[in-house]
């Protein structure tokens, strides 16, 4: 069965100051989402499932949705404050603006998902290597198999100048992943990498696999999922901040004897859209990669 690709576009863009994932940033202002919806049709994916807020609805499907939709199978979900929350937890959680994490939005979008399904952030380029052996695998495995996947990426070609940047740091044993840890502040200082945990800036060498949530999964993760979140929203329903992460759940698949997750692993070089600056460096990547003919100027028919 062909993939589907799920897009994670429901976040708020507090650091970058504006919604992200549908600003333009190719040279007939296409988002970077363009891209990988490009990607995952020349590799092989049926369809492209995005992930949304409802009031970015308007604006998502004229800067990028209809356009998609008129190339690719493409369709899109909500991630509302109140999906798969009970009466007694919408009740303490009154006041939260911030979504519940990346893990809540792949629960959203379970119905829209039919078999293997790739994850990925919206604001993030994986390239195209990526998109296709992680579409390749899925591709080769039933829906209720306990095998995931995963790509992997050295942190030293995920870092960003602007700021810092949120990174799963993995540890890999015969070819599969053994353990995740999410480290939620990683950032330059003078000559080197550090990541801060507890208050204590802990030094890294750069050479770290870390996740940038390209995951692959069957509809059997969604077992597993289910438990996490159903925890996380019992331990965390009146938390203004707390989120519930992909990462982390993927981890617990692990741990709790759930499955495995394969390590398949890219030396592609990050680029994305985490701070204001950040789009400029994109517009330019972007830019060389059409000019080298990795991308046609083009992508879409209109």
């Amino acid at each position: 069965m062909k993939p589907t690709l799920l897009v994670l576009a429901a976040g708020m863009g507090s650091r970058y100051g504006g919604v992200k994932q549908i600003d333009g940033v190719g040279l007939h202002d296409e988002c970077l989402l363009d891209f990988a919806a490009y990607d995952a049709k020349l590799c092989g994916y049926s369809n492209v499932v995005f992930i949304i807020r409802r009031d970015i609805e308007k604006d998502f499907r004229e800067r990028l949705f209809d356009r998609i939709a008129r190339n690719f199978d493409a369709s899109y979900v909500f991630q509302e404050h109140d999906s798969l929350l009970t009466a007694e937890q919408l009740a303490a959680s009154t006041g939260r603006t911030k979504p519940w994490g990346t893990i809540h939005a792949v629960m959203c979008a379970k119905d829209a998902v039919k078999g293997p399904f790739a994850v990925i952030n919206s604001d993030d380029y994986y390239g195209r290597d990526a998109i296709k052996t992680l579409g390749g695998y899925l591709a080769s495995v039933p829906n209720d198999s306990t095998e995931h996947a995963m790509v992997g990426y050295v942190l030293g070609n995920t870092m960003s100048r602007s700021g810092s940047v949120s990174r799963g740091v993995c540890t890999v044993k015969d070819g599969y992943l053994d353990t995740i840890v999410e480290n939620l502040k990683i950032y330059y200082k003078d000559d080197g990498i550090v990541s801060l945990i507890d208050d204590k800036e802990m030094p890294m060498t750069g050479k770290e696999w870390v996740s940038m949530n390209l995951f692959g999964f069957t509809p059997k993760a969604f077992e597993s999922f289910a438990e996490y979140w159903e925890k996380f929203i019992a331990d965390n329903a009146s938390s203004p901040k707390a989120e519930a992460l992909l990462p982390v759940a993927a981890g617990e698949i692990i741990s709790h004897g759930k499955g495995r997750i394969k390590f398949f692993t890219s030396t592609e070089n990050w680029f994305g859209m985490t701070y204001p600056q950040d789009r400029e460096i994109v517009k330019a990547e972007i830019a060389k990669k059409i000019s080298s003919g990795y991308y046609p100027e083009y992508l879409w028919e209109k």
